[in-house]
């Protein structure tokens, strides 16, 4: 609530928040674009493999040349934990290994950290949050991004009293998407391969969207840092609009679709029949509430919450989702109050590597929305042998495996791997 404030009183002093970004595509330029206009907050370095592309990235946004030239073009991010005029360290690469490297190096320099990278967050985020809490430094999820804007909604609910029935976000879903690959993804958004390729968009990333992985990575992000449960089966994407929040997203002895009050799960902005859902959530977050008495359900229906039957179910939702353009406030709450917008403290789910289609040993593994595997939420307890999505790229497989069938660490050649390594140290033991 105060953290403009906070900000501010950075600026009126000459020594403002000084970040630096590592990544330079969307997210990161969205956070960009909004720098210049936030009081006592600098980015003062920018790494991307592709400088130049980042300085483009900078000029698309609005930057003025001056500020450009007052900004430090790496190429290495580990290079910028060395860096006096860095607090608070961005992580937006979105691939796993190179965003746990880089976080690494950052908490031994001394630097927060906000984590854009989910995929490296679902791999090793309890490690590395460890590792900051020695450190003495913030390791954080990224506010703007669904997990953190969940994370805050279930702690605003547990802080208000309310147990959390579910928690999580909106998407297109149907159940043919998890065999889609990035040959077939435009035609599900309207759009031509050209058409695409003139907007720079990424089909391997939007294939992730689409056949389910994303939203498992985030799903079990979420149920890491908030002490939720992943659904035994996986995620089941059931179709609900946000009048039917709490109606579905309730027990199933109570007539709901959750195992359990405790979950998280994404509810699907399409029918299975591919029609739309009624004042659906594809672009938001939601939490579902259990009033803890008599009372409370009362005042639900009295200020016009939408509930469930029994009336003791009620949601509360957040119809969009703006990503990097509220990534500043991550940033500034790590470096300003100490304090993360969001942390993976346990490992309570995994997100399971899943064969698209029947598979053959010599084979090489293309990883998040690619060609061979889809991610899929699991809890821990009953994966710990899976493949993690984020270990699926560029790795061979030893022996065949069954379209449809979860992949296992044996089936690939990961011998003598440090992120690995450092997966399975977040395991429960």
């Amino acid at each position: 609530m105060n953290l403009a404030r906070l900000a501010g009183e950075r600026a009126e002093t000459g020594n403002p928040v000084n970040a630096a970004l590592i990544g330079a595509g969307k997210f990161g330029s969205m956070f960009l674009s909004q720098v210049p206009t936030i009081a006592g907050l600098r980015v003062t370095a920018i790494a991307d493999l592709d400088p130049e592309r980042a300085r483009a990235a900078c000029r698309a946004v609005g930057w003025s040349e001056e500020r450009i030239a007052a900004t430090a073009f790496v190429e290495d991010g580990r290079a910028l934990a060395g860096r006096s005029d860095v607090e608070v360290i961005i992580e937006a690469t979105g691939d796993p290994r190179a965003g746990i490297a880089h976080a690494q190096a950052a908490i031994a320099g001394g630097k927060h950290v906000v984590m854009v990278n989910v995929e490296a967050d679902v791999l090793a985020g309890p490690a590395l949050a460890r590792a900051a809490r020695a450190a003495g430094t913030v390791y954080s999820m990224a506010y703007g991004d669904q997990p953190a804007l969940v994370a805050e909604m279930v702690d605003w609910a547990r802080a208000t009293g309310f147990r959390v029935a579910a928690a999580g976000k909106g998407t297109k879903y149907l159940p043919a998407y998890h065999d889609v690959t990035p040959d077939g993804v435009w035609d599900h958004y309207g759009l031509t391969a050209e058409e695409a390729a003139r907007a720079g968009m990424n089909p391997k990333m939007f294939n992730s969207f689409l056949d389910g992985t994303k939203s498992a990575i985030e799903m079990v992000a979420i149920a890491n840092a908030c002490g939720l449960d992943v659904p035994e089966r996986g995620l089941s994407f059931p179709p609900c609009g946000v009048d039917d929040l709490a109606h579905v997203l309730r027990p199933r002895a109570l007539g709901g679709q959750l195992d359990r009050v405790g979950m998280v799960e994404t509810i699907s902005s399409l029918e299975r029949d591919g029609r739309p859902v009624y004042r659906d959530l594809r672009w938001g977050v939601y939490v579902v509430l259990e009033a803890p008495n008599d009372y409370a359900a009362a005042c639900f229906r009295q200020y016009g919450l939408p509930t469930d039957a029994t009336g003791r179910f009620a949601a509360m939702y957040k119809p969009f989702h703006l990503i990097g353009l509220e990534l500043s406030v991550s940033v500034l709450s790590a470096a300003l109050r100490n304090e993360p917008t969001g942390m993976s403290r346990e490992m309570r789910g995994t997100v399971a590597s899943v064969a698209k289609r029947p598979l053959k040993a010599g084979e090489m593994l293309d990883g998040e929305g690619g060609y061979t595997v889809w991610g899929k939420a699991l809890p821990i307890g009953q994966a710990t042998d899976a493949l993690p999505i984020g270990l699926a790229h560029r790795v061979r497989l030893r022996r065949d495996v069954a379209a449809g069938a979860v992949l296992r660490l044996g089936d690939v050649d990961l011998d003598n791997d440090p992120v690995l390594d450092l997966y399975r140290g977040c395991l429960p033991r």
